[in-house]
């Protein structure tokens, strides 16, 4: 083995840091015959921080309207073809309860950029969510808003929030995200972290154009921001958008990425996304060993699931797979924990302040 490789993760193991050239030499070095001590690193990591730890999160996938084109996504505001939908307050209350009763102790509440949910009308859903179920964590993941908005939202109840700024790239970014601003996305997140949020961040694994020269700019981007979240996951161009036809992501990069985005940012809540157990019938449990601790399985009703396409196939992670999920997750070696599960940095900051 390169020995240069094998110290340099290492060092990493070790400092949870290193220089962007040290970074880049990873991931040009990095193949099968060596990728093993790096997962090794991570999972020893992910051990040594949440021990055995795998939480669950319900995603509740209420509105795919969104305002914007984003090249890759299937919910993109020009595509004519899909069909459309919103769960109301109501629906949408009744599904956290259902979550609620099977053990659940956060919920993700994901749309599209939906312009039809005014900031009252999400202050009146937390609200009720909060008050129905105070010692559960509620997040959001419904894009950018205004500061004023985000700080309303948080005082209303939200506790974390998700916004992928998919691309550190300015040049990716604007490429395949028209009328949008890049800029104004970062500013978000700065936002979110000022406010109070647990902030999650994150990048698509695969887009084209995309080099390692880029992936260690997102992992230094990564580093400097310290979110409490981060989610990542392979391109699955959908056929009704100007990427159809363009090559899948590597889930075999993604799980590489995991594993260093972990050694970076030990206390990061690091989840194996849905697109990772679409592509890989064994993504979940490659995640997990490869340093990830989360999973978010769909809580969406039957009649809507499918619609919610950003891609095709998307894997069937619904609430009622529970007994599947902890197979899965205990023959990995880890165990299923059903508490809000707030990451580390987070109970450091809540114990300090104390």
């Amino acid at each position: 083995m390169d020995s240069r490789l094998r110290d340099l993760l290492r060092q990493l193991y070790l400092e949870n840091q290193l220089a962007s050239k040290d970074i880049l030499y990873i991931l040009n070095k990095v193949d099968d015959s060596n990728k093993e001590i790096l997962f090794n690193y991570a999972e020893k990591t992910v051990l040594k921080t949440y021990q055995k730890k795998v939480y669950l999160r319900a995603l509740l996938e209420f509105s795919n309207y969104c305002r914007n084109n984003c090249y890759y996504c299937g919910i993109r505001n020009n595509n004519r073809e899909i069909k459309r939908y919103r769960l109301s307050v109501k629906k949408i209350i009744k599904c956290c309860l259902l979550a609620y009763q099977h053990g659940y102790r956060t919920f993700v509440l994901q749309s599209g950029e939906d312009d039809f949910f005014k900031e009252d009308i999400l202050i009146k859903l937390l609200q009720r969510l909060k008050s129905n179920h105070p010692e559960a964590a509620i997040t959001l993941s419904i894009g950018e808003y205004p500061y004023k908005s985000y700080q309303r939202f948080y005082q209303a109840g939200a506790d974390r929030f998700l916004l992928r700024h998919e691309s550190i790239s300015k040049e990716l970014y604007k490429k395949y995200h028209p009328d949008m601003s890049y800029s104004r996305r970062l500013q978000c997140l700065k936002n979110l972290k000022k406010i109070g949020y647990q902030v999650g961040a994150g990048f698509i694994v695969g887009l084209p154009g995309q080099t390692n020269k880029i992936l260690t700019e997102e992992l230094l981007f990564l580093k400097k921001l310290n979110p409490d979240m981060v989610g990542i996951g392979p391109l699955i161009p959908h056929p009704k958008t100007p990427l159809a036809g363009s090559q899948t992501g590597s889930v075999d990069k993604t799980l590489l990425l995991l594993s260093l985005i972990r050694l970076l940012l030990p206390e990061t809540l690091l989840p194996v996304t849905t697109a990772v157990n679409t592509l890989d019938k064994k993504g979940w449990e490659k995640g997990l060993k490869a340093g990830a601790n989360v999973i978010m399985p769909v809580i969406s009703p039957a009649i809507s699931r499918g619609k919610y396409e950003i891609y095709q196939n998307k894997g069937n992670t619904d609430v009622s797979n529970l007994s599947e999920i902890k197979k899965r997750v205990e023959r990995s070696g880890f165990k299923i924990d059903m508490s809000r599960g707030d990451s580390l940095k987070c109970l450091k900051t809540k114990l300090n302040n104390y």
